[in-house]
C-alpha cells in the first residue's frame, strides 16, 4: 500500500499552537505545517517563540513537514533586500524546527502589467532564494498561488526549469489552479509531475472559486492522487482546506471544518489504497 505522511496548516484550526497539535493528532496527522502561532507569522517569530514551538512539538511527538512562509507574496518590483532577509529568518526557523521544506511564492505584479514583463525579475529573485536554500540545505517549494507569476502550470514549469536548482521544487495546490481557470490534472499534471515535492490538499468549485472538501470540487483531486500513487510518489499531503466556519471567524477553518476536510481526504485516499500516517 502507498503511504503518505499527513500534515496540515495548523493555524487554520486555532491560533494556539498546542490546540493545533492536539487537533492534528486526533485526525491522524504526524506532522504540522507551521505558518503562524499565537497570532504571529513564522517570519516574525522571536527565538523565544521558536523555542516555545519546539517544546510543544517535542511534548506532543509531532514533527514539522514544512514552514509555510509568506516569502514571495509581495510585489515583484519591491526592494529585494528585505525579502531576502526575511527568507534568511525563515531558513533559521526551519533549521530550529527541523523542517526540510519551505513554501514560497513568485510575486505579484502591478495592475495592468503582463506576466511576461516581470519574468526576468521573478527568475532572478527566485535564483537568489535558491542560492540561500542550496547553502543551507533546505528545499523551497513553490505554491501556485492566484495572481502571482507562477499561477499556471506553464509558468510554474518555467520557474523550476529556468532557475534550475534542486533546492526549488513544486508544492501542488489543486484549488489554486481551479481558481485561475486551470483543470489541474488535465492541464498541469504531466508538465509538473517531475517537479512535485509537496502536496497541499485543497479543492474548489470552478463556477465560483469557493473552496470545498477534498473531492467535492472541480480540482480533479481524485485523478491527481491516483496518478501520484501510480507514479510511486511519496511525500507530505498537507491539509489547507480554507473551509470557512461562521462560528470561528478568527481562523480560516476552525476545528470542526478542518476535521470535515480531513475526513473527506481520508475517505478519498482510502478508496485509492493510499495510507495516511
Amino acid at each position: 500500500m502507498t503511504r503518505w505522511m499527513l500534515s496540515g496548516f495548523g493555524d487554520e484550526i486555532d491560533a494556539d499552537f498546542a490546540v493545533q497539535l492536539q487537533v492534528l493528532l486526533a485526525l491522524g496527522a504526524s506532522h504540522v505545517e507551521v505558518r503562524s502561532a499565537w497570532g504571529t507569522n513564522v517570519v516574525d517569530m522571536s527565538d523565544e517563540d521558536l523555542a516555545r514551538l519546539s517544546g510543544l512539538l517535542e511534548r506532543h511527538g509531532v514533527r514539522v513537514s514544512a514552514i509555510a512562509s509568506p516569502i514571495g507574496k509581495s510585489q515583484v518590483y519591491d526592494d529585494p533586500a528585505p525579502e531576502l532577509a526575511r527568507l534568511e529568518r525563515v531558513v533559521a526557523a526551519a533549521r530550529r524546527l527541523e523542517a526540510r521544506y519551505i513554501r514560497l511564492f513568485s510575486f505579484y505584479r502591478p495592475d495592468g502589467v503582463e506576466a511576461v514583463a516581470v519574468r526576468d525579475t521573478v527568475l532572478a529573485r527566485l535564483r537568489a532564494f535558491a542560492d540561500v536554500a542550496e547553502r543551507e540545505s533546505v528545499v523551497l517549494v513553490h505554491e501556485n498561488e492566484k495572481a502571482i507569476y507562477g499561477d499556471t502550470p506553464s509558468r510554474v514549469l518555467d520557474i523550476v526549469e529556468s532557475v534550475g536548482s534542486s533546492a526549488l521544487r513544486v508544492a501542488w495546490d489543486n484549488a489554486n489552479f481551479v481558481q485561475v481557470g486551470v483543470r489541474p490534472f488535465t492541464d498541469g499534471y504531466a508538465l509538473l509531475r517531475p517537479h512535485i515535492a509537496y502536496l497541499q490538499v485543497k479543492d474548489a468549485r470552478a463556477a465560483d472559486g469557493v473552496e470545498v472538501p477534498a473531492g467535492h470540487g472541480d480540482g480533479e483531486l481524485r485523478e491527481t492522487l491516483e496518478a501520484l500513487r501510480d507514479d510511486g510518489w511519496e511525500g507530505f499531503a498537507s491539509l489547507e482546506p480554507h473551509l470557512a466556519d461562521p462560528a470561528r471567524p478568527d481562523v480560516l477553518s476552525g476545528p470542526r471544518r478542518f476535521g470535515e476536510a480531513a475526513r473527506a481526504f481520508a475517505g478519498l485516499t482510502a478508496e485509492l489504497g493510499i495510507e495516511l500516517a
